[in-house]
């Protein structure tokens, strides 16, 4: 893992820039040696920016990244002439980023789109100069505001892959050497659990040019919402999914039961995820003859659209992505177009 070149989860020590100070300053000339004031504003600090950038899949190029230090705003001076504002700090992160605060666990920034451009952690406002104090009975004000102090503090910036379909099964269920048929992505693959140990991203192609986007999720197992195996760490990616594809191997000893122990899993760390569409795909299925199949068709859930699946034969794989983008194009809102990349 430490050596992975997929990288999701940063912590890093965040501080936006003070507010210069404002300036007291009085107008001195040869014909006006007594006049008024005319200290300007100081700078604002340099904010701490998230900019989507759609060619990013991952918060590797952050992995080093410890500190960021926004720059200070610029003292206002005479003359009225408010200070520059402190360089701003623009950090590019992959599309699902989420900015949380360590301490508390608020959510505080997410990034969703290409181009997005939101502030994160704000700089101080610069200080007034004395000029904006004067009165008509209180002429000669000899202060000025300092600069309010920049924020700072731990941040967490996490991923959470943005993908059309998320393959949801345990270990070994098929799901690395399903998408690697299905697109042209190349996940590691063997026989031992726990292949996957991290998100692989797929472009599925569909009738008429169209696309969709796949994502195979590392294997979850009983258990995965309290942290066993690697739960807690990749659950998060579903919850950017649009559609969830269950996959269970035809030589499971029970179809419905482990479909439900996953199901479960969701539902317990989020239950929101159980609105989510759904399709359930049994693997292996070259294993089967015709007579097995239409008795292991009685046993599967009822309330789910399903379809029995081999990705070394390629039987149903015309089916499943039928299946998959009706699934798609029937949530609230959507349209092909929403799901064509």
């Amino acid at each position: 893992m430490a050596n992975s070149n997929f990288v999701d989860y940063i912590k890093i020590f965040c501080h936006s820039g003070k507010g210069g100070s404002g300036s007291v300053h009085f107008i001195r000339t040869k014909l006006n040696p007594r006049g008024g004031p005319d200290g300007g504003n100081g700078g604002r600090g340099g904010h701490i920016i998230l900019r989507g950038n759609s060619q990013l899949w991952t918060l590797l190029h952050l992995r080093y990244t410890k500190h960021l230090l926004a720059d200070d705003g610029n003292s206002g001076s005479g003359g009225l002439k408010t200070g520059a504002d402190g360089k701003d700090i623009i950090v590019e992160v992959p599309l699902g980023t989420i900015a949380r605060d360590l301490e508390t666990g608020e959510t505080e920034v997410e990034i969703t789109a290409d181009g997005e451009s939101k502030v994160w952690i704000p700089g101080g406002r610069g200080g007034l100069g004395n000029d904006h104090f004067k009165s008509a009975t209180f002429q000669t004000p000899r202060f000025a505001q300092p600069g309010e102090e920049g924020k700072e503090g731990w941040k967490i910036l996490e991923l959470k892959i943005l993908a059309d379909v998320g393959l949801v099964g345990f270990p070994n269920a098929g799901k690395s050497t399903l998408l690697s048929v299905l697109s042209a992505a190349k996940p590691e693959i063997a026989d031992y659990p726990f292949t996957t140990l991290r998100p692989n991203l797929g472009i599925v192609g569909y009738r008429d040019d169209r696309s969709f986007v796949m994502a195979d999720i590392p294997g979850i197992i009983e258990g995965a919402h309290e942290g066993k195996g690697l739960g807690l760490r990749f659950l998060r990616h579903i919850e950017r999914n649009a559609a969830l594809l269950f996959m269970v191997p035809a030589d499971a000893k029970n179809i419905k039961d482990e479909y439900n122990i996953l199901l479960n899993e969701l539902k317990e760390y989020n239950p929101e995820l159980l609105d989510k569409a759904r399709v359930l795909a049994v693997t292996k299925s070259d294993l089967l003859d015709g007579e097995l199949q239409r008795e292991l068709t009685k046993e599967l859930p009822a309330n789910i659209p399903s379809v029995f699946i081999s990705s070394h034969t390629q039987q149903g794989l015309v089916r499943l992505k039928d299946l998959l983008w009706q699934q798609l194009n029937a949530l609230p809102g959507a349209s092909p177009e929403s799901v064509t990349t």
